[in-house]
């Protein structure tokens, strides 16, 4: 089978995509322009939501959010560890600590229970993240919060488009945030978008993205400390153009990770991903799940070697160095995440992956590990 080397993801772009971004570079108008009011708009309704926030990052969003909701020194942010490290950094960056919550052994989601049992006088949010595009527990994460008063932001960067019990992702909790790097479900190149239902949250949000000044205030008047977290009009257009084709694109997804799942299904040495009846899955990734005593790294290797890439996704932040020197956390600390995360494998994903190459992957997946068993 004479395929070329497969990419582990690509994003889909076409020639309206293309054209969105060239009328605005003959526009002239490349900031703080029409087509990010757009985008915005398009994305409130896509939501169900009223507000929504154009940002440079999902990173950017994360850390608006934070300072945003009044989160800072002393307080405690229940976070998971099995998470892209921004979720962690962003509540680094106000000088709180994020305490490290385990996951579920299904959907590698925040575990509600061990939420509840690291709730302090301290707490003051929870961080919840939407990992892999599969939901978290909604209803069980937001009734502990309504119990402690706890604010609530879902990193929803992995899941735009995705559902829990019908209702769509970035209507829960008190605001959200997605991310649109190439090798999400959209792509901006780079860029995020705050979503709320609050008011308030997304005054702030507006001011602390364009350097603390108000809506309405002066140009060079800056009523608080902000950043320069805006999105610029050419991510903007892109960003249009993109959510245009968002259902085409789940679908598109979708099938590529149902043509994932039926090839490995009669395979003993692998766990594809569980997906609860009562979500619509946006698949971001697709990562399976080794059984023990399998040695992932010298699996990724050995694809590698045969022209097909693999990754860990993730590596527990808890365990990362910064994170060890910063907070004393250790091995041990979260049995599931550190046993789940030396064990998962994301395996090539993207809208267009075709079947012949999905084949390979899952022959050449096949053949390392024989060997390595």
């Amino acid at each position: 089978m004479n395929i070329p080397k497969i990419p582990m993801s690509a994003p889909d772009l076409d020639e309206n995509d293309y054209q969105a971004v060239l009328e605005v570079l003959k526009s002239g108008r490349l900031a703080l322009g029409p087509k990010a009011e757009e985008f915005e708009k398009l994305m409130a309704e896509y939501i169900g939501v009223k507000n929504s926030i154009a940002v440079s990052s999902g990173t950017a969003g994360l850390h608006i959010l934070v300072r945003a909701l009044g989160i800072g020194e002393g307080d405690e942010v229940l976070v998971p560890s099995f998470t892209f490290c921004a979720s962690v950094n962003v509540i680094l960056y106000e000088r709180a600590k994020p305490i490290f919550v385990d996951i579920e052994p299904e959907t590698y989601n925040i575990d509600p229970e061990d939420l509840e049992r690291k709730i302090t006088k301290k707490t003051k949010a929870i961080m919840v993240v939407d990992v892999f595009g599969h939901p978290a527990e909604w209803d069980e994460i937001l009734r502990i919060a309504e119990k402690y008063n706890l604010k609530v932001i879902d990193d929803s960067c992995e899941a735009l488009g995705a559902e829990y019990k019908g209702r769509k992702i970035g209507q829960f909790g008190d605001c959200a945030c997605f991310a649109f790097y190439p090798n999400k479900q959209i792509t901006t190149g780079e860029g995020g978008i705050i979503v709320t239902n609050n008011d308030e949250i997304a005054k702030m949000a507006r001011s602390l993205r364009n350097q603390g000044r108000e809506d309405m205030g002066a140009w060079l008047y800056h009523e608080r400390l902000g950043y320069n977290y805006r999105m610029d009009e050419m991510s903007a257009a892109l960003g249009v153009s993109q959510l245009k084709k968002i259902e085409s694109f789940l679908q598109k997804r979708e099938k590529v990770a149902n043509m994932y799942t039926e090839k490995l299904k009669n395979y003993s040495w692998v766990k594809t991903p569980v997906v609860k009846p009562y979500v619509r899955m946006s698949w971001f990734v697709y990562v399976i799940t080794l059984e023990e005593g399998l040695d992932r790294d010298k699996v990724i290797e050995e694809m590698e070697k045969r022209g097909v890439p693999a990754r860990g996704y993730f590596s527990p932040i808890h365990l990362q160095p910064y994170i060890k020197k910063m907070l004393g956390t250790k091995e041990g600390d979260l049995p599931i995440t550190e046993n789940i995360s030396k064990r998962t494998l994301a395996l090539p994903f993207h809208n267009n992956l075709k079947e012949e190459e999905i084949e390979k992957v899952v022959s050449v997946l096949r053949e390392v590990i024989e060997e390595v068993l």
